[in-house]
């Protein structure tokens, strides 16, 4: 029997990704400030910024790292609000 991969990541399809970011952030324009490139910044749309983020391995990169931070904000406040 397999066990569940602990990377959060895994399973995880980048446009659901992004989604979460841009609902988390209220919009491209905060996510924009948070990873300042032009998907983000010019004219953003989830389906152009997929077109980018798949074929711009260093962006997906940062996308990626900024939610695993969300995840832990998260869980953080989570936390917080339990104790």
């Amino acid at each position: 029997m397999q066990q569940p991969s602990k990377d959060p990541l895994h399973g995880k399809r980048l446009d659901a990704i992004l989604e979460e970011l841009v609902e988390y952030y209220n919009g491209f324009e905060k996510l924009g400030e948070k990873i300042n490139i032009r998907c983000f910044t010019d004219n953003p749309s989830i389906s152009s910024s997929l077109k980018f983020l798949r074929k711009t391995p260093w962006a997906r990169a940062k996308v990626e790292s900024l939610y695993l931070f969300v995840l832990r904000e998260k869980k953080r406040n989570e936390t917080k609000r339990g104790n």
